[in-house]
């Protein structure tokens, strides 16, 4: 079992940074890729990135390629996502999510909702232009 809190989401002018973090907890942490999600008002929820579980791959939906960087501490149990360029298309509920799965990180599974176990309840992310 893996509890996940978000934490770090905030109203922020458009071109603006902000960080992120998923603190995890149970000591299952480092065998689980983690991702993070996002969900803007109407819409589905979208893929944001991935990375592996030593924290050397990490994979990013394109609409969020060279902007965002998602990294993991795995002594703290913590993962982030550091956004830069903000752009008020960023604005939504982001989520992170826990994989216990075994397929590569780099695998378009885990893209999908489905390929996560574990799901933290969102931080509100608000970009003003």
């Amino acid at each position: 079992q893996v509890q996940l809190v978000e934490s770090g989401g905030r109203l922020v002018q458009a071109g603006g940074s902000l960080r992120l973090s998923c603190a995890a907890s149970g000591r299952t942490f480092s065998s689980h890729r983690m991702g993070w999600f996002r969900q803007a008002p109407g819409k589905e929820r979208e893929f944001v990135a991935v990375i592996s579980l030593s924290g050397r791959g990490t994979y990013y939906a394109d609409s969020v390629k060279g902007r965002f960087t998602i990294s993991r501490d795995n002594a703290q149990n913590t993962v982030y996502l550091q956004m830069n360029s903000l752009k008020p298309e960023d604005t939504a509920v982001y989520y992170c999510a826990a994989s216990a799965s075994t397929y590569s990180t780099g695998s378009n599974y885990y893209k999908t909702e489905s390929a996560f176990n574990y799901w933290g309840q969102g931080t509100q992310v608000t970009v003003s232009s």
